[in-house]
């Protein structure tokens, strides 16, 4: 492979793009950004974009590269390859080996498919939901009922949630920490990474009775060891979020539901929440939102625990 020095406009996409990636990956991203990126040029750019020459990068071929993906994935993987390919063409141009960024020279990709309105369950679906799954044996047989059980309580991601260690909970107070999120990192596989998905994602929740009575049933059954997972994949050790993702997507279809999402849960925490008269600021505190608003955010304390979610969600046993 040629240096950066050597690169020219009959450089090939793949070349400069791998050229990049080493002095990008050395700037002090996180993992998460990392493998986020590197997912978006390993299956999205190099195979559509890799064989072209720098000179043949028009802004018309970025663009309709743009609107494939908006159209395949949507949006926010469009998001992340506009930047990504930023990022090459801009290496590129500092070079010399371009005179200006195809991809600054390309307006807003938007899509003809119209943006589905989030989803909220009401109670008596919640309800149905987590009866249905109890009779799910391959889901059994994964244990998620439990995992779901836990997103429905709190509102959590899935990543938060295979991440929630026996340490971070409180049986005596009824409390689970959000202290990070499970990421797999190529050459390391999953770890947990110490820190959720923003600063505002550090919180401490209460826990619903009822989730409460499944998580001492787990409890007994445990290793004892305070760093374990309390949710761990089948085999043991850390859940991979993108395997449960599959799987809870097996267990959707299951329950009748196949256009269910895990996002469902977290909208539906704050839907009823709002329904019981509670307020934003305690929406986005349970969910670790930076908004709803700057005045708020800055003069408000955030690391609160009694955001009301607790009493909303006991209606759902």
């Amino acid at each position: 492979m040629p240096g950066s020095e050597d690169i020219t406009p009959e450089t090939r996409v793949s070349v400069v793009a791998e050229l990049w990636w080493k002095e990008f990956q050395n700037e002090g991203k996180s993992p998460g950004t990392l493998r986020a990126y590197r997912d978006r040029l390993d299956r999205q750019i190099l195979p559509a974009l890799g064989n072209l020459r720098l000179q043949e990068l028009s802004p018309g071929a970025v663009s309709r590269f743009l609107v494939t993906v908006t159209e395949k994935h949507g949006p926010g993987v469009t998001k992340l390859c506009r930047a990504v390919l930023n990022g090459v063409t801009t290496y590129a141009l500092k070079r010399d080996a371009l005179d200006r960024s195809p991809v600054r020279d390309v307006g807003r990709i938007t899509t003809t498919k119209p943006k589905k309105p989030a989803r909220a369950l009401s109670l008596a679906e919640v309800r149905q939901i987590r009866a249905l799954i109890s009779y799910d044996l391959v889901s059994i047989r994964r244990d998620l009922p439990d995992f779901v059980n836990m997103m429905i309580a709190t509102g959590l991601r899935i990543g938060e949630t295979a991440a929630i260690v026996w340490d971070a909970v409180d049986l005596v107070a009824g409390t689970v920490e959000v202290r990070g999120t499970v990421i797999r990192v190529k050459g390391q596989g999953l770890i947990i990474k110490p820190e959720p998905k923003s600063e505002n994602g550090y919180r401490k929740l209460e826990l619903p009775s009822w989730m409460i009575s499944i998580v001492e049933t787990r409890k007994k059954k445990s290793s004892g060891r305070v760093d374990a997972p309390v949710f761990p994949a089948p085999k043991g050790g850390l859940r991979d979020p993108d395997n449960t993702q599959k799987h809870l997507d097996a267990m959707f279809e299951f329950v009748g539901e196949p256009d269910l999402t895990s996002h469902v849960f977290r909208k539906t925490v704050v839907t009823l929440m709002d329904e019981s008269g509670l307020s934003a600021r305690m929406a986005a505190d349970q969910l670790g939102h930076a908004n709803p608003s700057f005045t708020l955010d800055n003069y408000m304390g955030r690391k609160t625990r009694a955001t009301g979610a607790k009493a909303v969600m006991e209606a759902v046993a």
